[in-house]
């Protein structure tokens, strides 16, 4: 799986892995693993936290938080959802390869994050770290859908990554 993924090369760059998971959370992936191969209506419980929409990053670039600590943000919260949809997948259903393919990739861009530390970042996002974490939050839940949980994931990385990643070149 890694020499499928590119992961062997000497530790991709920040920007390589996000072309990786773009490339994995293309909308026909998406549609076939987190929507055709799960029960109509299937939701996950979630925290309020672990859902992270544009309306959420543009409302926190105007709050005058940093691009790297709304990277750091968009990192916990995604790969934090992969997981949850992977852990609620047995080994023999069709999405299980597919979502740990995801925390695979996560797992790689949690190196390139691994020398970040919640102190550096504004404490509005090392707050929302924290409760994305805490397992207390159980009071705080809602249902989504995993289809739902990848196009936000998707939508914001594309936010996040666009100008300098140069998406699409190379």
């Amino acid at each position: 799986v890694l020499a499928v993924l590119g992961l062997e090369a000497a530790a991709p760059g920040e920007c390589e892995l996000s072309r990786l998971l773009q490339d994995k959370l293309q909308y026909e992936l998406r549609l076939q693993y987190m929507k055709h191969y799960f029960p109509i209506d299937y939701t996950l419980q979630v925290q309020y936290e672990e859902v992270l929409r544009p309306a959420n990053i543009t409302r926190l670039r105007n709050g005058t938080v940093s691009e790297a600590a709304l990277r750091y943000l968009w990192f916990h919260v995604s790969s934090q959802a992969v997981l949850r949809i992977h852990e609620v997948l047995p080994e023999k259903h069709p999405s299980w390869k597919y979502t740990q393919e995801l925390c695979q990739l996560f797992d790689a861009l949690g190196k390139e994050y691994s020398e970040y530390r919640q102190t550096d970042v504004e404490v509005v996002v090392a707050d929302l770290v924290k409760l994305v974490h805490s397992a207390d939050a159980e009071s705080r839940r809602k249902a989504v859908r995993p289809k739902a949980l990848l196009d936000n994931c998707l939508k914001v990385m594309r936010m996040l990554y666009g100008a300098p990643c140069e998406w699409g070149q190379g």
